[in-house]
This record gives structure tokens, sequence and C-alpha cells, in this order.
């Protein structure tokens, strides 16, 4: 039999590992019919014995003897005279069962029936990829990297899958080289037509809570629950954690003798400053947690609006903020309150919005003050010269100028 090509195809599949030994042979039948119509017509009297193993196969024809010159279908029937050729004994009515020879069917059929097995294989395996990754979804994943391009960098895992960690997914003060372990979290799993593209991540705040769970031994087995995560990749992150048992110190257990339990996180993540908050149903003590490392005199919360004053002693008010305003901004989107920071003794007044000043004062001006969290006129006024040339980009004599415009607007 003619059939090397195929103990090749059989030979490159057989030891799949996406591929059972039955869903091969299903395959395998399914793209010998498809070649078994277009040759005949039809594969309905066709019998196909496989042995992958082996790369073996035989195909048998089935066909009623009928009287000669009455053949109406020669796939179908046969007449007497051939039929007694292949045993003497033949009657008309009997059915002859004549095996098909693979060099009956071309040569060229031959070529694209291992094209379209080949082709039936890989797409059975993208399919499965894609069930088995989405499944992984959410899941820590480490992968080699294998090629690393301007806007990608490619992964490989150990069974010969590709992961992609794009430019925006990755911290960024990432940094690889060829052949190192890259550990990150399967966030997406795409089909790019008909082959899976597996996305990686590591600025995502699942990413932060695997690895809490991964390092943390109570988190992992449920008695510290990670109520809330959020972060600034590679910058600062706030996790707020929380435990139904009395006994256990959430905060304290996270972050370990001296840091020990959390500096395996803080380095895998390129040294990200990781803020641990016990977590409270009271709103204005998680607040006042989640502004750590700064000490909060007093908080007035509108619940309705889901706004907070906070007062707070002068020298208390840059370490609220934080350096480029990170402070307050991950305290903010952790507890759900706008935080308005207010110095302590200083008397309520009404204030202004910023952005109401843009006709006298330069939009990226605006934008700079909002970019460290200071949104409003008196925001900035609580502010000294000295703090403002450190914390923005801008140049002292122009601070000095939108100082006197929000000064003059208020005390009109």
């Amino acid at each position: 039999m003619e059939n090397l090509a195929l103990i090749d195809s059989f030979s490159e599949f057989k030891d799949n590992k996406l591929i059972d030994r039955v869903t091969l042979m299903a395959i395998l039948e399914d793209v010998f019919r498809n070649a078994l119509q277009k040759k005949y017509g039809s594969d309905d009297n066709f019998d196909i014995i496989i042995n992958p193993d082996k790369g073996d196969m035989e195909i048998w024809r089935n066909r009623i003897i009928v009287e000669d010159g009455e053949v109406v279908d020669e796939n179908q029937e046969i007449e007497l005279s051939e039929a007694i050729k292949i045993e003497p004994d033949f009657e008309v009515g009997e059915e002859v069962s004549e095996e098909v020879k693979l060099k009956d069917l071309g040569r060229r059929a031959i070529l694209a029936l291992r094209q379209n097995l080949i082709a039936k294989v890989h797409e059975h395996d993208n399919t499965n990829l894609y069930k088995q990754f989405k499944e992984y979804i959410g899941e820590i994943y480490t992968a080699e990297v294998h090629h690393i391009r301007p806007r990608v960098v490619i992964l490989m895992d150990d069974d010969g899958n590709e992961i992609v960690l794009p430019k925006d997914k990755q911290i960024p003060s990432d940094f690889f080289r060829k052949g190192d372990n890259v550990k990150g979290i399967i966030e997406d799993v795409e089909l790019k037509g008909n082959k899976p593209q597996i996305i990686m991540s590591r600025t995502s705040e699942l990413f932060l809570e695997k690895l809490f769970e991964q390092e943390i031994p109570e988190v992992f087995d449920g008695l510290i629950n990670i109520k809330k995560v959020v972060r600034i990749p590679g910058e600062k992150a706030k996790v707020a954690v929380d435990s139904y048992d009395d006994r256990i110190d959430p905060v304290g257990a996270c972050v370990g003798m001296k840091g020990s339990r959390i500096y395996g996180i803080v380095r895998e993540l390129g040294n990200e400053n990781i803020d641990v908050v016990n977590y409270t149903n009271n709103d204005a003590l998680y607040i006042t947690r989640a502004l750590s490392p700064a000490k909060v005199s007093s908080v007035k919360l509108n619940e309705e609006t889901k706004q907070a004053e906070i007062y707070l002693k002068p020298e208390e008010i840059s370490k609220a903020i934080g350096r480029g305003g990170q402070n307050i901004r991950l305290a903010s989107l952790l507890t759900g309150y706008e935080i308005d920071v207010i110095r302590e003794g200083a008397e309520i007044e009404e204030d202004v919005e910023l952005a109401e000043f843009s006709d006298e004062i330069e939009d990226w001006i605006i934008e700079e003050f909002t970019r460290i969290g200071l949104d409003t006129a008196r925001a900035v006024l609580n502010q000294s010269v000295a703090d403002l040339v450190k914390r923005t980009d801008l140049e002292e004599e122009t601070i000095i100028d939108v100082i006197q415009i929000l000064k003059d607007e208020l005390e009109n």
C-alpha cells in the first residue's frame, strides 16, 4: 500500500499531548471520507479501518451485484461478470467488498489528504488550547522569555505554547532578557483567526491579589480575606485585608516579621511600595487607615455623595497626599470616597474648583495641580510654595502668580 506520506502524518500526531487516540482516529476517518466523497461522489458504502500507531489503514468499498448491463450507480453496484472475477461463487443480489488502494485516489488527492489531515489536527489543538487557557484566566502562570520586541515580549511555556506580554501589561521597571522566567497572570485568551492568543499581565490588581495567596498561607487557606486591591504598577499599592478570626492580625500576618512575608511580593513587582490596610465597615476609620502613613486628626463624611473632608496638621498633609498624589489617589480608590484634604485649624470657607479659573490660568498648569491631587483653590493655597515646586514641574514664579490669582478670587 502506498501510504508512506500518511505514515509520516500519523507519527507526527500520535504522541500529541492535546489529542487522544479516539479523537485522532475520528479526525483521520473524517479526512479520508472527505477524499472518498470527492472521488466517488459518496462514502456511504465504504468501510475505513485505521491503525494510527502503525500508520496503516485499509479502505473497503461495498457494492451490490447486479446483472450485466443493469448498473445504474457504479459506486454502489457491480456487474456479475466483474464480481465473479473477484470470487467465482458470487450471485446477483450479494454484496462484494473490494479494497481501495490509496494509489487509486491519485497522487494529488493523497497530498491534499495529508494537508487536510494536518490542518484538522492543528484546528483541534488550537480549540483545545483555547479551552485550556480559558480556564487559567485569573491564575498566576510562569513562562520563559523567547523573543523581545519593542511593544511586546513573547514567552514560551514548557509545552511550547506562546504567551504574549504586551508593553502596557508590563511594570514600567520590568527589564527582560531571553531565557528569563516571567511570572504574571493570564488576563485573557483571544482568537486571532483560528489561533488562540494568550495574554499575560503583570499590572493587574488581580496579579497582586494572587501573589498574596501564593506567598501568605493564611490568605491561601482563607483565614485572611483580601477585600480590595488598588495599585499604580511599579510605584505604590494598597491592599485591604480582613479576618473573621479575632486571634489573627491580618496586617501583621501579611507583612511578616520585619516585612519578611511581603518582601518577595515587593521584589516580584519591581519594588512596588505596598501598604496593607486593616479593613473595617466604619468608613471614617477605613479612610483614616487608608491614608497611612499620615495621621488624620478628624474626618467629615457625606455618605450620599461619597465625599470625605480630612483634617490634618500641616506637617501631615504632604504624607497624606504622597509623591505625585499617589497616596491620596489610592486611598480614594480603596475606600470609594472622594477625599479633600483640609489643614487643621483653618476656617471652613467657600472653595472654588480650579477648572473655573481656565480663563485666567492656562489649562496645562491646572492639569499639573490636578495630577498631584489638588483640584480646588484652597487645596492649592494650603500648600507651601516650596512644596509645590518640589511636587510639580512648575516654576516658582508661575506658582506665585497662580496663588495670587486664587487669593484675589476667594477674597472678593
